[in-house]
């Protein structure tokens, strides 16, 4: 294996996934490859699908106000209107800059690539700022009349978890300047009780908007379903910006079924926290240190994670470098004992 990896891990650093990529840079590893890129649940929900003829006609409008009912319901949200289904939340992030038309906007980070591509691609500067900065800037500089600030809570790569009263607060800087307050909870439903889902849209937090990913948890990314909470009047333009059918028959079935589920998401919850904690001791292991994540994926430092990478590579494992620091690796739970065991082979191979 020659240092070809070492140069591409810039190629999978803003986005998990792309397992097209490794495995045209990559022909000769073992196979099947195991993707640990992304923090998608590797033993999904066994959504059922749609039939033939459901698929021959156009999805009804009372089963999509059903599917928003049953997810306000999940989620915490008193008011279905508050609640919109899209078609994954990547699109619905890249809509909100036209939606919402501040004039600059910042990102709590690093952080998930999409935000800042979005609103930039829209022609608004998007800075990324440091936690301890977001404060300040929630206050908005002078001359600032409005800016949308997006926090990805629980936080991806590295999980940091921002409190209701903290989100509140800035909230509240943000709406007293025509601003409003986007919280990407995309890894919400591992942690329900720091959920401001609730909240968002009601009269105490009129200009916050919450995100929330099907694909994640449910581990049915392939789905494309997601979910936009805000205010009746946000909530009503972002609807008629989407149109009549903004999600798949398919999308439908499985979310009707899924979030009506509780038995199996307290049952994976569980699990997943015991995946999570089997995967620490892996990478401990390896001589690698914990310094955050979730139940669906753990971040990793280690002073040559560049040159590990690339020997996960040559057993046909991907995992995730980032730009932003050589030093991580982010790695999603591995599926079965066969991925278990070829995980915890190529940790042991020193680089």
């Amino acid at each position: 294996m020659n240092n070809g990896a070492d140069i591409a891990a810039g190629r999978f650093a803003h986005h998990g996934g792309r397992l097209c990529v490794a495995r045209s840079l990559f022909p000769n590893v073992p196979q099947p490859w195991i993707d640990l890129s992304t923090g998608i649940n590797p033993s999904p929900y066994p959504a059922p699908r749609a039939s033939a003829r459901e698929r021959n006609r156009l999805p009804e409008p009372t089963e999509l106000v059903k599917l928003e009912s049953v997810a306000a319901t999940a989620f915490g949200v008193d008011d279905p209107a508050r609640v919109v289904a899209t078609g994954g939340t990547e699109s619905a992030l890249r809509l909100l800059p036209y939606l919402l038309k501040t004039a600059t906007a910042v990102i709590a980070g690093p952080t998930y690539g999409s935000h800042q591509d979005a609103w930039r691609q829209a022609g608004i500067e998007a800075d990324i700022v440091d936690d301890a900065l977001l404060g300040s800037r929630a206050a908005a500089p002078q001359g600032i009349r409005s800016i949308a600030m997006t926090v990805v809570n629980p936080n991806n790569p590295d999980g940091r978890l921002l409190s209701r009263e903290q989100l509140q607060s800035f909230h509240d800087s943000l709406q007293a300047r025509a601003g409003a307050l986007i919280v990407d909870e995309a890894f919400g439903d591992l942690e329900p009780a720091h959920s401001v889902a609730g909240l968002a849209g009601t009269s105490r937090a009129p200009r916050m908007i919450v995100l929330r990913s099907f694909g994640k948890f449910y581990g049915l990314a392939g789905v494309r379903l997601g979910f936009v909470i805000a205010s009746a009047g946000i909530a009503a333009r972002l609807r008629h910006m989407l149109g009549d059918w903004p999600v798949s028959i398919d999308a439908l079935k499985a979310g009707l079924a899924a979030y009506a589920d509780e038995a199996w998401t307290a049952r994976t919850r569980l699990r997943l926290h015991r995946d999570a904690q089997r995967l620490d001791k892996l990478l401990i292991g390896a001589g690698m240190t914990i310094v955050g994540g979730t139940s669906l994926y753990r971040l990793a430092r280690a002073p040559n994670a560049r040159a590990r990478f690339t020997q996960l590579i040559s057993h046909g494992i991907l995992a995730r470098p980032f730009d932003h620091d050589s030093t991580l690796l982010r790695f999603g739970l591995p599926f079965g004992a066969s991925d278990w065991r070829r995980v915890a082979d190529a940790l042991k191979a020193q680089p």
